[in-house]
């Protein structure tokens, strides 16, 4: 790296359980970060979902140098094979390392980036682009301002990038005025949003372990509100949900869609298959789902657990190398395509697969995943391994298997 380069900041971008353990890695190797976190608080995005049991324990949810650093202040880390809920996550551990003496300095919230560039280099411009140093616009408290920064890490996730309900990938027809009837992600049902759904017809859309969780909430709301209906559309022709081995090392998963299939089979749950949500039509207080020639029952909410994209628009002036389906990078693309790999059988992958042509850059945890529901949080502590060990050298596109290769691991909920 330009000897100039090396006495700048590197940068990274959101306060979650990924951005904070780059953090810790780059103090280890004598970096100096600069973290920047949109919210009010770290892991704004894990707080949204905190009522949610994650399927992998906590040994898959803590980065070694982290516990390291937070374990010199005392810490006591929770019990291996037991399984934190996402507001246990954030208290037990995201909380504490964000409070450590050696990350406090270094962080920054309420405050967003909004682009990322090249010091005097727009996208077109390539003379001497390597040996530019990175310019972060941020806004704030005190307003916009520009952040040089050596390397950047986007650790910024895609929770607030939720997918459309619609078939073609676009708003269904109808979607964007309906918005204050629909929820996007997995709200806490059994908690502050119960009286958004008690006594109410809901459809929940989506077919992955988001919608299993919702519908479980609703099924045991509707157990103390009769007047209740759940009902479930999903794009697949087939109900069995069981998926996960007997043997499943993530319990909880598999425990969710025995949960579910039971539910199904009780008759507590109305089924709509093979959904393709073209529009959504508002009566009133009610919505009615068009599919095809199918119209879907009156429902007075819609929970769409449809999934998550990255983002992408704050990198628009860098060079990217991604995917064209599933938005990751490019080399990256293969090993976790969900048409081809499903939660365990993406391979081993590191540094090479995470660089993009804009050498310094680096998009980490579920954001590299892009649209692919295939991450792992100790996956994403495995590349910021990888990438905050090869910063400041000549070649950052090399990966080893002894220091930069990510171990593959099952999918996390």
């Amino acid at each position: 790296m330009h000897a100039e380069l090396t006495n700048l900041p590197v940068a990274v971008i959101g306060a979650g359980p990924i951005g904070l353990s780059a953090v810790a890695h780059l103090l280890k190797r004598g970096y100096t970060p600069i973290l920047f976190e949109t919210g009010d608080q770290v892991g704004a995005n894990l707080a949204r979902w905190g009522h949610v049991r994650m399927f992998s324990p906590w040994i898959y949810n803590i980065d070694d140098t982290s516990a390291a650093l937070l374990k010199q202040q005392g810490w006591r880390e929770p019990a291996a094979n037991e399984f934190p809920t996402g507001k246990e996550l954030l208290e037990q551990y995201v909380t504490p390392l964000a409070s450590h003496p050696a990350i406090v300095p270094h962080l920054q919230l309420n405050t967003k980036v909004e682009s990322v560039s090249r010091f005097n280099h727009d996208l077109l411009r390539t003379k001497d682009r390597a040996e530019a140093p990175f310019v972060l616009r941020v806004s704030g408290p005190e307003g916009e301002r520009d952040v040089i920064a050596q390397a950047v890490i986007d650790a910024s996730g895609t929770y607030q990038t939720p997918n459309w309900l619609g078939t073609h990938g676009i708003p269904a027809l109808g979607e964007r005025t309906a918005a204050d009837a629909i929820t996007y992600g997995v709200p806490n049902i059994l908690g502050a949003a119960r009286e958004e759904y008690a006594n109410k017809a809901v459809l929940v859309v989506g077919g992955g372990h988001s919608a299993f969780n919702a519908l479980q909430d609703l099924v045991l709301l509707a157990d103390e509100y009769k007047e209740m209906r759940v009902l479930w559309g999903i794009r697949s022709p087939s109900t069995h949900v069981v998926r996960s081995p007997v043997n499943d090392e993530l319990q909880e998963r598999r425990r969710l869609e025995v949960r579910i299939q039971e539910l199904l089979e009780q008759g507590r749950i109305e089924v709509f298959t093979e959904l393709e949500i073209d529009a959504i039509q508002r009566e009133d207080n009610q919505l009615i789902v068009h599919s095809g020639s199918r119209t879907l029952p009156p429902v007075e909410r819609i929970i769409a657990a449809t999934g998550f994209r990255p983002n992408l628009d704050l990198l628009t002036e860098l060079r990217t190398s991604l995917d064209p389906a599933t938005q990751s990078p490019i080399r990256l693309a293969p090993l976790i395509d969900p048409n081809l790999h499903s939660c365990g059988s993406v391979p081993e992958h590191g540094l090479a697969e995470l660089s993009h042509p804009e050498p310094g850059l680096f998009i980490l945890g579920i954001k590299s995943y892009g649209r692919a529901p295939t991450f792992l949080l100790r996956t994403g502590y495995k590349q910021v391994a990888s990438v905050v060990s090869a910063l400041g050298t000549s070649d950052m596109s090399v990966t080893t298997q002894t220091d930069t290769a990510v171990v593959a691991s099952p999918c996390q909920g």
